[in-house]
């Protein structure tokens, strides 16, 4: 057997045992399992496994992503989304459509503590979605908005996806984060603008505009000073050089339990099922990684990584046009897989292909612009059909609306993305300029 017709043998079998529903990080180990055990017998298997697990999880840089996942469950049981969802309607509610706009810009100061994106989505929407049907928006609009709003809790930092990016090409997490802060703007400007053409061009999706009073603006402006607080101390920490990324996680975690016991959101039940939370998240992110680790050992005995990449590099294409050609097949990708996943199988391939490549940027600049690309088109995949993991989510609490709505309804949505995207392509400074700033 060829060294890629094994790679297809692992593939199909990935994807066969995805397709019954088996858990993605066991079908990634057991088609690494199998492809090991065929290129290298079962006794170098099992000296393999004895020390994998031990080298991935003893990993000090690991500790980041359960402390961060903890922050943003304190901030979902801490009940801070109903502020920030008041004061951004308060801000925003004398447009046409400023419901559901305020239900991006809360899904953004949301992302800003929690990190995950299906998180951010189910979160805000519990709070968003009622009162948006109330007050007369369609289902269509409601639940694509809230649904694409909810990729922000991957764009705006901490990232969950950048720090296991940041981990697998041992990249600055901190320089990943303040790449992520202008696209993470202009995702949200994108989302807004998005929403405003859409209402004035189709009739009928989202009722006159409802101007809140001054008073009204400044009160609840004073519920949302907590979030503020904690974003200025956690990124504040990182980039004034107090805290490294872990710290600052821990810091944040522990600032977002006390704003939610001050608030009296935060009993004992929701702080169990807080730690409960992440302690299940963790686990499934821990054991994904185990898995492709698995895969990416057996996939690395073929070589048909290094392969490809010789391959691309004789083909004497415009490097550019590899890269464009690398995020259509991650946008491909998004369609069968969630987005941690992708990055844990993909990366170890794609990166060394893309750090080959002459594209005018120095190597490190080069490592974080892709990274920020690559969480570009991750997050196309949450919303893209047929599956569009978030659409999934927000059309589940939205019973009375056909799931086909939803997905009609993030297609401005899908375009501001990809409109976005070309514009990062196009213009790395978009992404490094606060990179160089902060040397």
């Amino acid at each position: 057997m060829t060294a890629l017709q094994m790679c297809l043998l692992l593939f199909t079998l990935m994807l066969g045992l995805m397709a019954v529903r088996v858990p993605i990080a066991v079908a990634m180990f057991v088609s690494g399992v199998v492809g090991f055990v065929m290129q290298s017998g079962t006794p170098m298997l099992l000296n393999y496994l004895k020390g994998s697990a031990e080298a991935r999880f003893t990993s000090y840089e690991l500790s980041v992503i359960p402390l961060f996942l903890l922050m943003g469950q304190f901030a979902t049981q801490g009940g801070l989304s109903k502020s920030l969802f008041g004061f951004a309607n308060a801000l925003l509610g004398h447009f046409k459509g400023g419901m559901a706009m305020a239900g991006v810009l809360a899904c953004a100061a949301f992302g800003a503590v929690c990190g995950s994106s299906m998180a951010t989505a189910a979160t805000i929407a519990s709070v968003a979605l009622p009162e948006m049907r109330r007050h007369g928006y369609s289902g269509r609009l409601a639940t694509a908005t809230l649904a694409a709003g909810g990729t922000l809790g991957i764009m705006i930092p901490p990232s969950v996806v950048l720090v296991i990016y940041g981990i697998l090409t041992e990249q600055n997490i901190a320089k990943l984060f303040a790449a992520a802060f202008i696209p993470g703007l202009i995702a949200t400007a994108g989302y807004i603008a998005a929403i405003a053409i859409y209402v004035r061009l189709v009739p009928g999706q989202a009722p006159e505009a409802q101007a809140a009073t001054r008073a009204a603006l400044l009160d609840s402006a004073r519920g949302v000073w907590p979030i503020a607080a904690i974003f200025l101390l956690v990124f504040g920490g990182i980039y004034g050089g107090v805290f490294t990324p872990t710290e600052a996680a821990a810091v944040g975690a522990a600032a977002t339990f006390l704003a939610g016991v001050l608030r009296r959101e935060l009993g004992w039940s929701r702080i169990k099922a807080a730690f409960l939370a992440t302690a299940e998240s963790s686990a499934m992110i821990f054991l994904i990684f185990l898995g492709a680790d698995m895969l990416n050992s057996a996939l690395a005995l073929t070589q048909v990584p290094n392969q490809l990449a010789a391959a691309v590099g004789a083909l004497g294409l415009p490097p550019l046009l590899v890269v464009v050609a690398i995020l259509l097949f991650y946008v491909a990708l998004g369609a069968v897989m969630d987005e941690l996943s992708m990055i844990l199988l993909t990366i170890p391939i794609f990166f060394p292909l893309v750090m080959g490549l002459d594209l005018g940027l120095p190597p490190a600049e080069k490592a974080i612009w892709f990274g920020i690309l690559v969480l570009m088109v991750v997050e196309i995949g949450l919303i893209a059909p047929p599956v569009g993991l978030n659409v999934y989510v927000v059309n589940g609490m939205a019973r009375d609306v056909p799931i086909g709505e939803s997905y009609r309804g993030v297609l401005p949505f899908l375009a501001s993305d990809f409109l976005r995207t070309a514009l990062l392509v196009a213009f790395p400074g978009l992404s490094l300029w606060l990179v160089r700033l902060i040397g």
